[in-house]
């Protein structure tokens, strides 16, 4: 961990320039109903609470209805309900309570939790709303979909929970990681991976393991997640830094990471970030392009969700109220860039993730940027239901 660092007294408000955006934007027909049924979910699994009441207001069941565009209703209202239910613990558990600065305290609450999602049927946490929330959300990933969707769910669960705990002991210390490690830690404590597995159920396929695990198919959705995670971080800046400055309670983000840890100014920091997120952008969509060229309908279909989860991060961030804070109105965009501020095809300097370029580790023919050789994509091209 590096050296303690204590949370400014005051912090600087940093304004976020439109970001590159070269996904279309779309959204489910049915969005405004599922919104609504999103907040009386979390009126009823947030006992009433002032944090239940005000994640109501923040368009949550719209997130989802972008992310899943023309997926069945019914896990489109799950996505948006589990999202709503990973804030109630984000926010209500982590970055407003006593857990968020205790690891080991943390770490036995989610496991309680997470023993919630792999056997619901135990007697355990009863008449805890968010262990009943997680139950709830556990019969319905269940019901839609498959036994080996359902585990990769809960393990995805899993991955959140760990690194959430690893934050938390960020927080005890008042300490902020290298960049290295918060890009490692945030691939998984945006729980971007959690709402994988529901791409699939949305559209009724499951891809099979060698379609999954295929390494081009592997960063494509870790490149998915970085994107989302950095945006957010831009995002939700203003609000951080304000509650920072005005309670001294901790925060981390990605512009903290540069700003303390590598010796960047606000301003340097925000256009590092940045560039940081066009580069991926631009090489995601080279790499989703590539894949889907050879790719049977599953996996094009897959990669289009993963697209469409990128742009509904950034059309919701740009406008419901979790970010833009009326009450104290954060300098967010209000439209999006024609072009990226850094579209070199090079890897950033970020070991964790630095593969994601590597032509041979992606098996991309490096021309064309095609996947190769035929033999290694025969999971890849077989016919699916």
């Amino acid at each position: 961990m590096s050296p303690l660092i204590d949370p400014p007294a005051s912090t600087p408000t940093p304004v976020i320039p439109p970001l590159y955006a070269p996904i279309p934007a779309a959204i489910h027909p049915r969005h405004a109903a599922i919104d609504a049924r999103t907040a009386a979910w979390a009126r009823r699994f947030g006992a009433g609470s002032r944090l239940s009441e005000r994640l109501a207001g923040q368009d949550i069941g719209v997130f989802a209805s972008r992310i899943l565009p023309a997926g069945r209703e019914e896990v489109v209202q799950l996505a948006g309900d589990f999202v709503l239910w990973l804030f109630l613990v984000d926010d209500g558990v982590i970055e407003e309570g006593d857990l968020g600065k205790a690891p080991g305290a943390l770490t036995a609450a989610l496991q309680r939790l997470l023993w919630v999602a792999e056997n619901p049927e135990a007697e355990l946490l009863g008449g805890d709303p968010l262990a009943e929330g997680l139950r709830d959300l556990r019969a319905r990933v269940a019901r839609y979909g498959t036994a080996g969707q359902t585990a990769l769910w809960v393990n995805a669960l899993r991955e959140y929970a760990l690194s959430v705990a690893w934050e938390a002991g960020h927080r005890a210390a008042g300490s902020v990681p290298d960049l290295a490690d918060y890009t490692l830690m945030r691939l998984y404590d945006g729980a971007t991976t959690v709402i994988l597995p529901l791409l699939e159920m949305a559209y009724g396929y499951e891809l099979s393991p060698e379609e999954r695990t295929h390494p081009a198919v592997r960063a494509a959705a870790e490149m998915a997640s970085f994107i989302i995670t950095w945006d957010n971080d831009l995002f939700s800046a203003h609000k951080e830094f304000q509650e920072a400055g005005q309670t001294g309670d901790y925060y981390l983000n990605a512009l903290r990471v540069l700003t303390e840890r590598h010796g960047l100014s606000p301003a340097q920091a925000v256009g590092t970030a940045i560039a940081q997120r066009d580069r991926v952008m631009v090489h995601f969509e080279r790499v989703r392009a590539a894949l889907a060229a050879e790719a049977a309908p599953q996996l094009r279909q897959y990669l289009d969700s993963l697209g469409h989860f990128v742009r509904a991060s950034l059309d919701w961030g740009i406008s419901s109220r979790r970010y833009t804070t009326p009450h104290d109105p954060a300098g967010l965009p209000t439209h999006f860039a024609a072009a990226p501020t850094d579209d070199r095809d090079e890897p950033l300097d970020i070991g964790a993730i630095s593969w994601w370029w590597d032509p041979d580790r992606l098996r991309l023919d490096p021309a064309a940027r095609r996947p190769f050789p035929a033999a290694a994509l025969a999971g890849l091209t077989t016919a699916s239901a």
